[in-house]
């Protein structure tokens, strides 16, 4: 079996569409997985048991299942209780909700690792809660798990093929859907694996970047 560079290069155009979309899904979902992790970890320090624990066992169920589990509970299952999604946006909630379980914990360990100090000294002060999370907690917690947060990032980037299983026609599924009208995979699925390790490459440099930065040790 020989290369055939020609079709590639008609391919490709669809394959960096694919890409596009991959890259759109990704984005999107961390940024949710970010917020809502952040939610859960509050939720989890407030002084109600009943919150704390419910919060507890909800992450815990969300981490233990199978993201394509929950891919195809969301937009399957969902539209008999009257909710219909869009296979992106589906996809995108999905991503985002079963990463913020990931990026809840790291959030725990950062704000845990805040030395006590810190929590004595706003007390002192007299700070409202508010100011106490927000400009002086929040800000240490964040920068000592920036790698972390960074890591979930690019795994979330890889484990993005997952939304082929309901319809998102994104890098993978736009390779696949090429070499089943061609009967030719070879160049589609060896495109998509360059393009995939280009990308986690990038964003491997970019976090480590953000380590040497931002990270405290």
């Amino acid at each position: 079996m020989e290369w055939d560079w020609t079709y590639t290069g008609e391919i490709l155009p669809d394959l960096l569409n694919g890409l596009r979309v991959t890259v759109t899904a990704t984005i999107a979902g961390y940024a949710i997985a970010l917020v809502l992790g952040l939610v859960w970890t509050l939720l989890r320090r407030t002084p109600s048991r009943i919150v704390n624990q419910t919060v507890r066992w909800v992450t815990e169920f969300i981490r233990s299942t199978p993201l394509l589990v929950q891919l195809f509970f969301i937009y399957y299952v969902m539209p008999t209780f009257g909710v219909t999604l869009g296979p992106l946006v589906a996809g995108i909630i999905g991503l985002g909700l079963h990463y913020s379980t990931y990026t809840a914990e790291v959030y725990r360990a950062g704000i845990a690792d805040v030395p006590k100090g810190q929590w004595e000294a706003c007390t002192a002060l007299n700070l409202p809660r508010s100011r106490t999370w927000l400009d002086v907690i929040l800000p240490q917690a964040i920068r000592r798990v920036v790698p972390t947060l960074g890591n979930y990032l690019i795994a979330m980037f890889k484990d993005s093929p997952l939304l082929l299983a309901i319809n998102v026609l994104e890098l993978l599924g736009t390779a696949y859907q090429i070499g089943a009208q061609t009967l030719k995979f070879l160049e589609p699925i060896t495109v998509v694996g360059l393009l995939f390790v280009a990308v986690s490459v990038v964003s491997s440099i970019l976090v480590r970047r953000l380590e040497k930065r931002y990270a405290t040790y």
